[in-house]
């Protein structure tokens, strides 16, 4: 099977030109294809996020350290009771969870034993520019290797109260893109896969693609991560409100249950046009407002167009933020 996989990942390399080995000789095609292993995780009943992301979850992690210790995306493993990995060569073994940070989004965890495969050095992405060569790998069947370009860098804001200021957007799509490794020509990796978007190259014009959480976000972090399953960073303030742009306005498409939001009174269909006085009209404004305001626990004042009014009389909603990780069902703290 190892050989099947090697066969393709080098058809892949011949297609952007990248070398039979990295410039320092490291790492072979079979040990960067066997780094990347399937996750699989089953979710504790009644997670905040099961009724979104389900109870049972699987997709492509990482290995970046000799000791087994993973990289995914955060959103397979949290909120875990139960976590696998599987080698491309067939192993099998349980794994435990080690860490989920909800600033960069990125989830760890360590296999409970040998892999027998050697780990993938952190690149540094923030090089990274349009046009540059790369290649996906996933733990799939459908397609473990993909050539692909990087399209664009620029800020991602996710409904769920999440930024990045530089995510990496590549193209062609890969369609399994949870945890997949984006790695760049000498072998390192570069991302890890977050999202299926409809408008890699630029916000607005159709193409479709891949978004990929770059690992420089992960090196200042990594060493706490491991050592106490978050950042050490102070919590930013977490409202619980998920909004969508539509028309130059943000509505509140959903609120968390038993989220700061729904406990001040924020409904589906509202319309946020402000946040400490300050207008806004899109989720980077607000989040980044919201985040300036002070740490979690600090109360955030929304000014807010309820759905359904009949008048244009702006309502104020004070919210007291709270730490999104606590609200979590974790349990692993």
């Amino acid at each position: 099977m190892i050989r099947k996989w090697v066969a393709l990942i080098a058809v892949a390399v011949m297609a952007v030109g990248m070398p039979a080995r990295g410039s320092s000789a490291e790492l072979t095609f079979g040990d960067i294809a066997a780094a990347v292993v399937k996750v699989e995780a089953k979710i504790k009943p009644g997670a905040r996020t099961a009724p979104t992301l389900g109870l049972n979850r699987s997709g492509s992690g990482v290995v970046i350290a000799a000791d087994g210790l993973i990289l995914t995306i955060g959103y397979i493993t949290m909120e875990s009771q139960a976590l696998s990995v599987s080698t491309r060569a067939g192993k099998t073994m349980p794994a435990t969870f080690v860490a989920y940070d909800h600033r960069t989004g990125f989830g760890l965890l360590r296999a409970n034993g040998d892999l027998g495969v050697r780990p993938l050095n952190l690149g540094e992405p923030a090089e990274l520019k349009a046009g540059a060569p790369m290649l996906v790998l996933s733990s799939g069947q459908s397609r473990p290797v993909t050539p692909v370009r990087v399209v664009s860098r620029r800020p991602f804001a996710g409904y769920w109260e999440y930024l990045l200021d530089r995510a990496i957007y590549t193209m062609p799509m890969h369609p399994e893109y949870g945890g997949a490794a984006l790695v760049d020509l000498k072998g390192n990796l570069s991302g890890i896969g977050s999202l299926f978007i409809n408008d890699a190259m630029e916000p607005g014009e159709p193409a479709p693609g891949n978004m990929f959480v770059p690992v420089d976000l992960l090196k200042p972090i990594l060493a706490k991560l491991i050592e106490q399953g978050r950042s050490g960073r102070s919590a930013r303030p977490w409202i619980g409100v998920y909004t969508t742009e539509a028309e130059g306005k943000l509505v509140v498409k959903r609120v968390a249950n038993d989220g700061p939001g729904a406990a001040a009174g924020v409904k589906p269909g509202d319309i946020i046009i402000g946040v400490n006085g300050r207008k806004i009209s899109d989720m980077a404004e607000l989040f980044r407002i919201v985040w300036s305001s002070g740490d979690a626990g600090v109360d955030v004042p929304l000014d807010v167009l309820p759905y359904g009014a009949q008048s244009l009389e702006i309502k104020k909603i004070t919210v007291r933020s709270r730490d999104r990780h606590k609200w979590l069902r974790l349990g692993h703290e």
